[in-house]
């Protein structure tokens, strides 16, 4: 059995798009037809939404602006050891990605397309176990191919009709539930963004007309065809927006404003509240804090697993792992980090050298120990030592309770 026997092609099929301001024209009830006819939001369309931009923006540009490290994890006589490893993965990462795009955008234009579309791509190109370059690529110009077994998932992504295995290709992916495609948050909250963008091609029609309101004339008497000419003439010239917006009218014509349509005035009303729904939706608060804990960090975490899954070998995967510096974002709350810190100390449930190993440091003789409040005593967690200093003695707790006491005064 061939490959494409045992592999079920996934394919996506064109849907008709809703043409941006300038593709338009803006006709008249844009918003109505656009409802009516439920076409489909593109990427470029949920970018001009300017909510949505700067949602995207900030987050992917406040990843990308980290530096990635890798660290590895040893453990010597009990003791773990973290070091901070220079090697050219890092460097593509950070610095130059051996492509036209440099590591910075890199991963803002991955980030984008994990919210935008099925996924964020970087192929990995390598000469034997040694990658030489990284490639972004256009989550648009690849494609898939699935394995249909529910358990034992497998595929290919397939750029340009060639295929590619998955373990070549750095994915992030959002909301995924094989591993190969993601769900863009655009296609969770479409309704929103859609109705967002169109309001704002309702706005620049508004803008296109001057700001004048719809309405009809209503004359006394029949007007003659110079007349007739003469008002249409002035009409189109109130409604354009190169002219000044001002019309003479005729004795006997006068003006009468057209009533608000159901669409508009649900419009007006929805547009209240659609910039803190799609904020929402990005997890973007008031609170910087609150950005960065829920919008953030959880798509490093993801990043993180991502590069650990594509870029170390079999061999590392035990003892190596990829971080990202997060000093630079974390920095306005480092003082409530340290305080935490110091209150899970101080209730003896964590030790010195737990909190290095959370912050990426390796361990440091002598910082194993708990203190308990009682005379001083300290419990080392390896040894299951009792140390009292005051009377310099050491007490051990065999595995049937017996003490043993060595040294100090009886």
């Amino acid at each position: 059995m061939g490959f494409l026997d045992r592999f079920k092609k996934i394919e996506t099929r064109a849907e008709e798009e809703i043409p941006l301001p300038e593709e338009s024209g803006l006709v008249q009830d844009t918003l109505l037809q656009a409802l009516i006819n439920n076409k489909k939001i593109t990427k470029n369309h949920a970018l001009s939404v300017p909510v949505v931009s700067s949602a995207i923006d900030l987050i992917s540009g406040t990843i990308a602006m980290l530096d990635v490290y890798l660290y590895k994890e040893t453990i010597i006589d009990g003791k773990r050891k973290i070091e901070h490893i220079e090697d050219r993965r890092c460097t593509l990462l950070n610095d130059d990605t051996g492509d036209t795009l440099d590591g910075y955008q890199l991963k803002k234009a991955m980030i984008k397309d994990y919210f935008l579309d099925k996924g964020g791509f970087c192929y990995i190109y390598k000469n034997g176990n040694d990658v030489k370059s990284l490639h972004y690529v256009d989550a648009e110009s690849v494609s898939y191919f699935k394995d249909i077994h529910p358990i034992f998932k497998d595929g290919k992504y397939i750029v340009h009709d060639k295929s590619y295995e998955l373990w070549e290709f750095i994915a992030l992916l959002r909301d995924t539930k094989d591993g190969i495609k993601g769900i863009g948050l655009m296609d969770e909250i479409s309704d929103a963004i859609s109705t967002a963008f169109e309001n704002l091609l309702f706005e620049l029609q508004l803008v296109k007309k001057g700001g004048v309101k719809k309405g009809f004339l209503k004359a006394n008497k029949k007007l003659s065809e110079p007349a007739l000419a003469a008002l249409k003439n002035a009409w189109r010239r109130l409604y354009s927006q190169n002219t000044d917006n001002m019309m003479i009218l005729n004795d006997g014509v006068t003006f009468e404003e057209a009533g608000n349509t159901g669409v508009e005035l649900q419009m007006n009303e929805r547009k209240r509240g659609l910039n803190d729904e799609i904020n929402k939706a990005f997890h973007i608060f008031d609170s910087y804090d609150e950005t960065v804990r829920r919008a953030i960090m959880p798509i490093i975490s993801a990043f993180e697993s991502a590069l650990n899954k594509s870029l170390l070998l079999e061999s590392e995967k035990d003892s190596h792992y990829f971080s990202f510096d997060t000093k630079e974002i974390t920095r306005g709350n480092i003082k409530e980090r340290y305080e935490a810190y110091k209150l899970a100390m101080q209730s003896n449930w964590i030790t010195p050298n737990e909190v290095r190993y959370l912050e990426d440091k390796e361990e440091l003789e002598g910082l194993d120990m708990i203190p308990f409040s009682l005379a001083n005593v300290f419990y080392n967690t390896k040894t299951k030592e009792y140390f009292t200093p005051n009377t310099t003695s050491i007490v051990k707790v065999d595995s049937e309770g017996n003490l043993t006491v060595e040294g100090g005064s009886k």
